[in-house]
């Protein structure tokens, strides 16, 4: 298969056209830049201009604005014209749906423009149209009129542009050639891309967003291969998870998208969507772009002679499964307690409950399925369906200690000497630990098929951990090894929100290319500091278990491999939103946060609904001042609700629609101990 990008085995950033905005260059060898979106009515140009000064002290290097119609498009110049009075020459970007006029204006005043092809020549009412090839190129060409007009201005005012497909606002034309998939993102810019070309004007930079991660990546990957196939170059990408929502599921749920990408050599410019103040945002892509700043383009990581999986479309490694590791089973959970002695208080911190009542632990659906021990055992009675891993002379003199079903209980954690030198093991299941750095020769792929019950724990000491552990797991899938593989993932960063972008993109990039049968991340909590851009505290001695054990199951969540929540699809907020983002998402998420599986949009206005939600099962919309329209699905389900009683709306629709549970059905599972 031909590659997109040559960083699958060796981190290169892919050579953009580079793009120039105000004083700005995107793409080239330009750094990645950071930018940022404004929450405040853009018709109140004093918090507007005070918000972009704060977002720009924090380091954004764009700020977009929305212009929903003429009148806020034309007060662009006022918010420019006082930004620059007080001395920053940051470029303004005006984000436009919907109104070609308004886009039109905006494009004589700031330095971009955002244009979704979705929304800016079509509209969208879930309705499948029959286009023969004739209608449909007549189609283009209607488009080709409605979009000339915006060219012309920005080629003569020297205006860069950027075509931002949306997934969940892609046009029923589209939706009725291409469906709802990447490709369809794909040609929706491309469309209006090769108009722009055919015009001479290629200040132009791209997005392909979507609120999935997956599709967000391979929305992008597909996109930039469709530019070399038919342009022989690659203008420059914009890389975002949309309504990624708040707290550490928004930053994982982005880290993971963007991350991914960045890994790959693809981006130039990164937005982190959080519904939170737009300065929140900043710190996030800074600690995101950090990690490409002083990455070694070199690399002794062998280069991948075939491509045995395709990274337009996902699909997870076959795997045979070992006990409750691989095969169909969902990815395992490892808790790591190296530098810390199990106790009955550390269960509470990874997803477990004890019932003094009954005598009996409750089991979550976020409780970690293994534990690893290191060189000491628990010494009580743990819950029946927790087993452990410790290293191999503590297991060896175990006597079995088992379940009280009689299943094995402990299992050997084995080093490459062990396999080397045929140490027997157990019988039915055992990990080894492998540096994917050091791993790849015929000689050890051999000696693996020999130990029973394999399960590979794979780290990587290489200076690029994310492109080495792929290229492991692409040997293992070229030599049709389908040995299951738990990802062990260590981080040294000193802040919580440091760690939390590591573990994300270095787990959720491996993830996203559908690798991986366990998770295990690993730190030590004395390193670790309360510096926090945001205010979060975080008390290493108490929460470290309780933070690694939430941030892998939010991981594996945010990839769509194993759902043990609710899941919140949340817009970020910007002088579109009707009602208070922040506190409303607060809201629904106190009353919901019980129904696992289920997914709930929150979106501030009709641009970003019911298209943006499509991926959700139900949705809540502001319709207009004080209205709420809340949607099953893609339907509307109750019109113009009133904001002060929508939340309580919104639960009667889940219990209409049998989906709503009374209890918090989280801990329910009792499991002997």
């Amino acid at each position: 298969m031909q590659l997109y990008t040559d960083s699958l085995t060796s981190y290169k950033r892919l050579d953009t056209v580079p793009v120039t905005v105000g004083d700005l260059i995107l793409g080239g060898y330009a750094p990645i830049r950071v930018q940022t979106m404004t929450t405040f009515d853009t018709m109140d140009t004093v918090k507007t201009v005070e918000q972009s000064i704060r977002c720009i002290e924090a380091g954004a290097e764009l700020i977009r604005i929305t212009a929903p119609s003429k009148t806020e498009a034309e007060n662009l110049l006022h918010i420019k014209n006082e930004i620059r009075k007080r001395g920053y020459k940051t470029p303004i970007v005006a984000d436009i749906h919907f109104t070609p006029n308004a886009a039109e204006i905006a494009a004589r005043i700031v330095e971009k423009v955002r244009i979704n092809p979705g929304n800016y020549a079509d509209k969208k009412k879930f309705d499948f149209i029959e286009y023969s090839d004739a209608d449909y190129l007549e189609e283009i060409e209607r488009i080709h009129v409605r979009f000339l007009p915006l060219i012309k201005i920005c080629k003569e005012y020297g205006t860069a542009m950027r075509i931002g497909t949306n997934h969940g606002s892609l046009s029923d034309r589209i939706m009725s050639r291409y469906g709802d998939s990447p490709m369809g993102m794909v040609e929706s810019a491309m469309e209006f891309l090769r108009i722009a070309r055919g015009e001479n004007y290629h200040q132009i930079v791209l997005s392909m967003k979507s609120s999935n991660p997956l599709v967000m990546v391979e929305a992008y990957r597909l996109l930039v291969k469709t530019m070399q196939d038919e342009f022989n170059l690659i203008y420059p990408l914009h890389i975002g998870v949309t309504e990624a929502g708040d707290g550490e599921d928004g930053r994982i749920k982005s880290a993971i998208g963007i991350g991914t990408l960045l890994e790959d050599g693809i981006g130039d410019t990164i937005r982190v969507s959080l519904t939170e103040d737009p300065e929140f945002e900043i710190p996030v892509c800074q600690d995101i772009v950090a990690r490409y700043k002083s990455k070694n383009k070199g690399s002794d990581i062998a280069p991948a002679v075939n491509m045995p999986y395709s990274p337009f479309e996902y699909k997870r490694r076959k795997t045979h499964a070992i006990q409750n590791i691989g095969g169909t089973h969902p990815p395992v959970v490892v808790a790591d307690f190296m530098y810390e002695t199990i106790t009955p208080e550390s269960l509470l911190r990874i997803g477990y409950q004890y019932d003094e009542t009954t005598d009996k632990w409750n089991i979550g659906d976020a409780a970690a399925d293994y534990i690893y021990s290191g060189d000491k055992i628990p010494d009580f009675d743990l819950p029946g369906t927790c087993r452990v891993i410790c290293n191999y002379e503590v297991w060896k003199n175990l006597k079995g200690k088992k379940t009280t079903s009689g299943e094995e209980k402990y299992f050997p954690l084995m080093q490459r000497i062990h396999l080397e030198t045929n140490t027997p093991g157990s019988p039915t299941m055992n990990f080894l630990s492998l540096n994917s750095n050091q791993a790849i020769n015929d000689a050890l792929f051999q000696s693996l098929e020999k130990l029973p019950g394999l399960v590979i724990c794979l780290y990587s000491d290489d200076e690029n951990p994310v492109l080495d552990t792929r290229r492991f797991m692409i040997e293992l899938m070229s030599r049709k090894l389908e040995i299951p593989v738990i990802l062990a993932i260590e981080c040294t960063e000193s802040t919580i929100d440091r760690q939390l972008i590591h573990f994300a993109v270095e787990a959720g990039a491996l993830y996203v290319d559908g690798m991986g049968d366990g998770i295990w991340l690993i730190n030590d909590p004395k390193t670790i500091t309360n510096d926090q851009v945001t205010g979060r505290t975080y008390l290493a001695a108490h929460n470290n278990h309780q933070f690694l054990n939430n941030t892998a199951f939010s991981i594996l969540q945010a990839a769509r491999t194993r759902i043990s929540k609710t899941e919140y699809i949340s817009c970020p907020s910007c002088g579109r939103t009707l009602f208070d983002l922040q506190e409303t998402t607060s809201k629904i998420r106190s009353v919901t946060s019980h129904l696992k599986g289920l997914k709930i949009a929150i979106m501030g206005c009709i641009v970003n609904g019911p298209g943006e939600m499509a991926d959700a099962d139900f949705g809540y919309v502001g319709s207009g001042p004080g209205k709420i329209t809340l949607y099953k699905g893609k339907e509307v389900m109750k019109r113009n609700v009133n904001s002060e009683t929508a939340v309580s709306e919104l639960i009667k629709l889940l219990k209409e629609s049998d989906v709503w549970l009374e209890t918090d059905y989280r801990s329910v599972a009792n499991v002997e101990g």
